[in-house]
């Protein structure tokens, strides 16, 4: 399966999930075959996602599931960010996590003490703020107070939305909005996408070369690219059209109407 023009230029490439790989637990079409065209025209791929939902391992798992090819060091979560992140800019401490245990587990593993569940949640240090399926108001509640009372808030992404078959779904941005309207404070940090804290782990595990970062919105994975230097390729299988692109100043570097239009070669 050659590749087209478009991508030949580049080494590395930055691949979204949600929107661009998949909606829901369907591969979006065309997909499967730009990743496998990708790894045989000698291209490097690191999938790169703001879903704080599942481990690294959990996207291992969905996506030879779904038909791609793909191992643990080529997952890039916002999860694993946010653990670098907290692991470099807090000593200890304790912390009040809104999110799946997937996100409990990374800030853990960053050094802080998880006081989810005890007497002690209200009076965290820090507030880590993440999406994920089972969100209650009691967990909107105890970050509330928290934060009020002098709390570090950090959000793993501003994502309002992610697509699903149904329709968007509220993302981690709707959730931290939530928490910024009731205590009045905004987050002091946010790690995923288009934060440059994503691109800067990115371009470590990738090292020299040419990277085009490929995604479905242009507020996260077509900003952050570009502030962090590299092209872009817009897909529109997420919620973006065509003139969202066009009328976006500066217009992404490549927009195509799916993943595998972009990369396999016509005809």
């Amino acid at each position: 399966m050659p590749v087209s023009a478009a991508v030949r230029p580049y080494d590395h490439f930055l691949l979204d999930l949600d929107g661009t790989l998949w909606v829901g637990d369907e591969a979006l079409p065309g997909a499967v075959d730009a990743v496998a065209a990708l790894r045989e025209a000698g291209k490097t791929v690191l999938f790169l996602t703001n879903d704080v939902r599942h481990p690294p391992e959990g996207f291992v798992r969905k996506l030879w599931r779904l038909g791609f090819q793909a191992s643990l060091p080529e997952i890039l979560s916002v999860g694993a960010a946010v653990q670098f992140a907290l692991a470099e800019r807090i000593s200890g401490g304790t912390a009040y996590v809104i999110g799946s245990q997937a996100l409990v587990d990374h800030v853990a593993e960053a050094g802080l003490r998880i006081v989810n569940g005890t007497p002690f949640a209200p009076r965290a240090d820090v507030v880590v703020v993440g999406g994920h399926d089972a969100f209650v108001f009691e967990e909107l509640k105890v970050a509330t107070q928290a934060v009020l009372r002098g709390a570090d808030l950090i959000g793993a992404t501003r994502d309002a939305t992610f697509p699903m078959p149904d329709g968007p779904w509220p993302g981690t941005g709707a959730i931290l909005a939530a928490v910024e309207a009731a205590t009045g404070r905004q987050a002091s940090m946010i790690v995923g996408k288009p934060e440059p804290t994503m691109y800067d782990a990115a371009r470590d595990r990738l090292g020299e070369g040419r990277i085009l970062g490929v995604g479905d919105k242009l507020d996260y994975d077509i900003a952050g690219a570009r502030r962090a230097g590299m092209d872009q390729a817009l897909v529109l299988t997420g919620g973006a059209t065509r003139e969202d692109a066009e009328s976006a100043e500066p217009h992404p570097t490549h927009i195509a109407d799916s993943l595998g239009a972009l990369v396999l070669q016509e005809g």
